[in-house]
């Protein structure tokens, strides 16, 4: 399999006054496509930061940066926008619903941005709710979900683009144990059926463990990268795929960033 995240070198610098603040210090590694992998660390290890810049919300200060084979790092911030819109899927602890919005609309907002027609957004929207099991709560708002139903809306926001990328920061911070396990074993239904590219930001070790791999962090350094010897087994029925990656004009405007013909 092709590498889809490779990293080399990186390093973050904050500026605060005369003061710099390294964040992240020289930390290298690839993610190969399909892979699930957790980045672990406590507090202030640099995790959080490793994930805007996976994530193309913040630039290194040094080091290269590849997503599937484009130097992220060479890119004007209209492509950067492009490159979170076609290849990444985005989950946090928080949900971010739009709160007077039912949850087929809250998950069709990624398309209407794109400029997706409606019918196609709607039905796209509606597979991508039936595969993380709310095809009974398509119509309800945030208010009248539980937490888990709410993140479960929200995984579905990040799958409708037909990303290579989820990228997951504590996805389980603000629920209870039972719905975490629950929403972990969905990634990684969602990695093992679909072959979707999994990252995932944790500070619990429960919740890395259902990953394949784990890079830890500390005070700016990735100080291990682990294989565990067993991971815990799925849970639950076979997901079918939203759509086979790139719409056409997605995948034409992919290309041509791979070419270098649109940086600006």
């Amino acid at each position: 399999m092709m590498n889809m995240i490779e990293v080399t070198n990186i390093s973050k610098v904050y500026q605060m006054g005369t003061l710099e603040v390294p964040a992240l210090r020289g930390v290298s590694f690839t993610i190969r496509q399909g892979e699930f992998v957790a980045i672990m660390g406590p507090s202030g290890s640099g995790k959080s930061t490793l994930m805007n810049v996976l994530g193309c919300l913040d630039t290194p200060t040094s080091g290269t940066y590849l997503l599937d084979g484009i130097s992220v790092g060479e890119l004007s911030d209209g492509n950067l926008a492009s490159i979170r819109s076609l290849k990444l899927g985005f989950v946090f602890q928080q949900y971010h619903l739009l709160p007077r919005q039912t949850a087929l609309f809250n998950v069709q907002l990624p398309l209407l941005y794109r400029g997706v027609a409606g019918r196609i957004r709607e039905q796209r929207s509606r597979t991508a709710l039936t595969i993380v099991g709310m095809a009974d709560r398509m119509s309800h708002l945030p208010n009248e979900l539980s937490g888990g139903q709410q993140q479960r809306v929200a995984i579905a926001r990040a799958l409708v683009g037909s990303p290579s990328v989820i990228l997951a920061d504590e996805p389980t911070g603000a629920l209870d144990t039972h719905t975490s396990e629950e929403i972990m074993a969905l990634l990684q239904r969602l990695n093992r059926e679909q072959g979707l590219t999994v990252v995932l930001v944790t500070h619990n070790p429960e919740a890395a463990a259902y990953a394949a791999r784990i890079l830890t962090m500390r005070d700016g350094l990735l100080v291990s990268d682990e294989t565990p010897n067993q991971q815990l087994p799925s849970i639950g029925h076979p997901v079918p795929m939203v759509q086979d990656r790139q719409d056409g004009q997605d995948g034409a405007r992919w290309r041509e960033m791979a070419q270098g013909g649109t940086n600006q």
